[in-house]
């Protein structure tokens, strides 16, 4: 993986037409925002460096003045993240994770099993359309910690649906390691949840307290961390 960062100083029309003039012609890049903060762009991040799929990365700044005139280069959606494989744009990290995993059938980014699969799509879906009060309440943060923060009761709530899901899949389909056996796509979609129960301390039961541990170590999980870690912009109340 290679890196870009967008800097002010940077001649802007110039750095995008070479970017996507290396898109055509060379390996996937990948759009993101901070580290540190932007959950949704870590999601499709994990994905790639778990399942060894090379690309390069180009990392905006978010809430910046010139935030969404960036993005805008690459996606009209104007958010983050952004996936360009040659002339095409993906946009949204639930629709660049099922592109992967067309694109890279061979490496089985869903479990193989289509009963788990069904449910991995499922448990996806639900969090890529649910749990607002957690994050609202909750925003990702990993260089900080908020113990005891953000227990709103509509968030308790997302939280006991959330280890009620880690819970059916760990014991329906993962044996106790990640959710369905093998990490996948469903795992790096629910890292950012383990970063936000990290950060505020939310304690589970031994067993998902035991997932929680397994997904952080993940390699992929834990070089994000290292990386969101060096950043140091600091953004107040991002989701």
């Amino acid at each position: 993986m290679q890196n870009i960062e967008n800097s002010p100083n940077t001649d802007m029309d110039a750095e995008v037409s070479s970017v996507l003039e290396y898109a055509r012609r060379a390996e996937l890049i990948l759009v993101i925002g901070n580290k540190n903060y932007s959950s949704w762009s870590m999601r499709p991040w994990v994905v790639l460096v778990a399942f060894d799929i090379p690309f390069k990365e180009i990392r905006i700044l978010l809430d910046q003045p010139d935030t969404t005139s960036r993005i805008a280069e690459y996606s009209l959606a104007g958010r983050v993240p952004v996936l360009i494989d040659g002339d095409l744009t993906v946009w949204d990290s639930l629709a660049i994770c099922e592109y992967l995993a067309e694109q890279y059938a061979d490496k089985k980014l869903w479990p193989h099993n289509v009963a788990a699969r069904a449910s991995a799509r499922s448990i996806c879906a639900e969090m890529h359309g649910s749990f607002n009060a957690l994050r609202a309440a909750m925003p990702m943060d990993i260089r900080s910690r908020h113990p005891g923060e953000g227990r709103t009761p509509h968030a308790q709530a997302d939280i006991g649906r959330i280890t009620e899901i880690w819970e059916e899949c760990l014991s329906k389909y993962g044996h106790h390691q990640f959710l369905f056996g093998e990490f996948s796509i469903a795992d790096a979609y629910f890292a950012p949840v383990v970063m936000r129960f990290h950060s505020y301390d939310v304690v589970l039961a031994p067993a998902l307290q035991a997932y929680m541990e397994r997904v952080i170590a993940h390699p992929a999980v834990a070089r994000w961390i290292l990386e969101a870690k060096a950043e140091i912009e600091s953004l107040p109340d991002h989701q």
